[in-house]
């Protein structure tokens, strides 16, 4: 009896997530003049495509956009949180605990306390408004969480590896690229796909670092889709599948890879 009284919880709770993907789909699917309140549980009477053409064709360059940042921004701070991971994991010097701590308090403060200043340090060095000074800001915001993974992650690799490294006469890098970037793919899977999820989904330093909207992620031109007198909700609900498109190609392409990343090295022996 409790097994039955859990799937149903569990079915209730299914259903409760999947309605509003049903209704994104069916109304995505539908021309303008099927789309009302009383319609939208409704599958479309005519199947149409013309909310995606026009979302593409609204939001196309905004993609492209997307792409320009999150793919740089990702690789970037994955593989420096990677080398800040084998430092404080594998390098001993003086206050080494303290300055790895101070990496850290950069998870912990609200984009909202850094807006000005960021803006103002972007204009002096010519990249307020422009997709590199926008991947500039990720890269640095992503270099806290991505340092604790991979410190994480190298702690449970033997030191006797990096040792015998070093006696083999390699030196720093040639120890990273030799020994550890080699054992370093689950950590780098999620790595990758936390980074590229927080950074495809920003939006307020999307809005505020991008001046212009040929310059905008598409998150923020997603909001501007939006007509002033009337809504297109087809092309609307199209717009918004097309943002998250690449997210989910992400997570099914990666995410069996995803939990066994996170526990790889949780666990000596």
């Amino acid at each position: 009896m409790k097994k039955i009284l859990a799937y149903i919880f569990l079915i209730l709770i299914a259903l409760y997530i999947l309605i509003p993907l049903y209704v994104l789909l069916a109304t995505t699917f539908k021309p303008l003049q099927e789309i009302g309140i009383s319609d939208m549980w409704k599958l479309p009477k005519q199947w149409s495509l013309s909310g995606f053409i026009k979302a593409f064709q609204k939001l196309g360059p905004n993609l492209k956009n997307s792409f320009y940042l999150t793919i740089p921004a990702t690789i970037v701070s994955a593989f420096i949180g990677s080398i800040n991971g084998y430092v404080f994991s594998k390098v001993k010097f003086k206050y080494a605990n303290l300055v790895f701590a101070i990496i850290l308090f950069g998870m912990f403060i609200p984009y909202q306390s850094v807006l000005f200043p960021l803006i103002r340090f972007l204009q002096s060095i010519k990249l307020y408004g422009t997709i590199p000074g926008l991947i500039l800001v990720h890269v640095v915001y992503g270099i806290p969480i991505t340092t604790l993974i991979f410190r994480n992650y190298y702690s449970e690799v033997p030191n006797e590896l990096v040792e015998a490294s070093y006696m083999d006469g390699a030196g720093f890098f040639k120890t990273y690229t030799k020994v550890l970037f080699p054992i370093s793919i689950p950590a780098f899977v999620v790595v990758i796909i936390w980074q590229f999820t927080n950074i495809w989904n920003e939006f307020l330093f999307a809005v505020t670092v991008t001046s212009s909207p040929e310059k905008q992620p598409v998150t923020v031109a997603l909001v501007n889709l939006a007509g002033s007198q009337v809504v297109e909700w087809n092309v609307q609900m199209a717009g918004a599948l097309l943002t998250a498109l690449p997210t989910l190609i992400v997570y099914i392409l990666l995410g069996k890879y995803f939990i066994r990343g996170l526990l790889a090295g949780s666990v000596k022996g």
